[in-house]
């Protein structure tokens, strides 16, 4: 989330880009879902520079930002992780992968049959969905996307994982006090770490 549907236009735009290049400069098959990852970001800010520009409410762009950020990203990190690390550290994975598939299904569910409304709360995004049970599945997602990165082989990885513990800490606390959005800023710098990881030159896993 950005500030205004200019700023989510230029963040989706650039993001995607980093994302571009680095699904084009992945050593392997394996490492396409995270070397992914800052293009589904990407797409993330540009979909809602359109939920800014109708003025939020229940429509399809609501909806899509929805699906992106809560069951898909719950689900698209672990996998990622999963994919990326090799495999004698890969069963550290194994419970935040659990957890996201079962916060995925949970949050797929929720969207499927509740409205989903975006209010726009001057420089930020609201979204609301009325869960039940929300703090139970806040530690689920969190478990899934930044236990997976902590978690993983890669010094890299493990790196974008405090980045994100920290980053999410920060954006939701500005968010929360309807201040200022600035999930596009922490999202532009993971993509640059994403990138980082992508042209290492050499894998860094420790067991």
């Amino acid at each position: 989330m950005c500030w205004s549907a200019t700023a989510d236009l230029v963040a989706g735009a650039g993001i995607a880009g980093v994302g571009a290049t680095c699904a084009a400069r992945a050593r392997r098959v394996s490492e396409l879902p995270l070397a992914a990852l800052p293009l589904l970001l990407g797409v993330h800010q540009l979909v809602e520079a359109w939920v800014w520009h109708v003025g939020g409410g229940t429509g399809p762009a609501t909806v899509v930002w929805t699906v992106i950020a809560l069951p898909l990203l719950a689900v698209w990190v672990p996998i990622a992780v999963v994919c990326a690390d090799p495999g004698p550290v890969r069963a550290r994975s194994a419970v935040p992968l659990a957890s996201g598939v079962a916060t995925a299904a949970v949050l797929s569910y929720a969207v499927a049959t509740r409205p989903v409304r975006a209010e726009i709360r001057g420089h930020t995004v609201g979204y609301v969905l009325g869960l039940t049970h929300a703090g139970v599945l806040v530690a689920g997602y969190l478990l899934a996307t930044v236990g997976a990165l902590l978690l993983a082989g890669d010094r890299w990885l493990r790196g974008l994982g405090l980045l994100a513990g920290v980053g999410a800490l920060v954006c939701w606390t500005l968010w929360r006090l309807e201040f200022l959005s600035t999930w596009c800023a922490f999202a532009a710098v993971c993509s640059l770490v994403v990138f980082g990881w992508v042209v290492r030159p050499e894998p860094a896993y420790s067991r």
